[in-house]
Order: C-alpha cells, then sequence, then structure tokens
C-alpha cells in the first residue's frame, strides 16, 4: 500500500521551517500532499493561488510532493485522495498540546488515519507565518524565513 501523507495548512505564507518538515519527510513516505486549507468566510493575506503557486516553485523538482487546495476537514480530504497519514511539525510544547487535541480527534473520526509529527529544526523554532506576515506587511527583509527558491520580489507589498 502506498503510503500518502497529507500536510495541512494555511501557509499564509509557507516558510523555511514549512519547507524543513516536509523535505526531512520525503524520506518517511512514498508522496506527500501539501494541503492549503482555506475558509472562503476567512480573508488571508496572501491570496491562496499564489501560495498554491509558491509552493510548487519550491517543489517544482520534487515528484513525490504535490499541491492541493481544500476547504473542510483534512480527515475528509485524507479520505477523498487516500492518504493514511497527517504531517504536522512541532516547534514548542504548546504546538504539541494544540497539535495532539487535534490528532486525537481526528482519530476519533477516522481511526484509519495517523498523525506523524516531525519537531522543527532548532534554527526554525521562532519561526511561524504570523510573524513572517507582519515582516512583510511592514517592509521588513523576510527572505531569511521564506523558501531560497522563491523570489522575494513577489512578497514585496505595492505602496
Amino acid at each position: 500500500m502506498e503510503r500518502v501523507a497529507i500536510f495541512p495548512g494555511s501557509f499564509d505564507p509557507f516558510t523555511v521551517g514549512h519547507e524543513s518538515i516536509v523535505k526531512r519527510a520525503i524520506p518517511l513516505f512514498d508522496k506527500i500532499i501539501i494541503m492549503i486549507g482555506y475558509n472562503s468566510n476567512k480573508r488571508s493575506f496572501f491570496p491562496v493561488e499564489k501560495r498554491e503557486t509558491w509552493i510548487r516553485e519550491v517543489f517544482k523538482n520534487e515528484p513525490k510532493i504535490s499541491v492541493e487546495c481544500h476547504e473542510g476537514l483534512t480527515v475528509d480530504f485524507c479520505k477523498k485522495v487516500n492518504a493514511r497519514y497527517i504531517l504536522r511539525g512541532l516547534r514548542t510544547s504548546a504546538d504539541f498540546e494544540f497539535e495532539r487535541a487535534i490528532a486525537q480527534v481526528n482519530k476519533m473520526m477516522h481511526p484509519q488515519i495517523e498523525s506523524v509529527f516531525l519537531l522543527t529544526m532548532p534554527e526554525h523554532t521562532p519561526v511561524n507565518s504570523t510573524i513572517v506576515r507582519d515582516i512583510i506587511l511592514h517592509g521588513g527583509d523576510a527572505s531569511k524565513f521564506l523558501p531560497a527558491a522563491l523570489n522575494m520580489e513577489d512578497f514585496k507589498l505595492k505602496k
């Protein structure tokens, strides 16, 4: 049976921390689908289409990686694409508590789906999308927090 994992998130934007988790998970799975979750009732900072394009660019040379968008429950998306694993990164103990609760509820809803947690690299522990968005919003240089494959000009806000 093919080992398919979903790496869900809003990725608004996709950071070096996200990139690191996916790259480190490649040997563990036959296929990883980066699932951009969105809620049509919520306003995102970057349009979902841009986020999808950026993530595809980061992994354009990695055949095990694909990118899809989904509105709804992650476990429903897992069932739709025959994924048995949900991949998540953990930066802090607070992340663990939050992710543990979600994983346990997902397990109760769909017992065949396992959550797999990877600890973030120490240098990525403080990096999260909220902080990176704030740097971008205020015209700062966020390049060290975004994947090197991306064009930083795409992140400059037009004044």
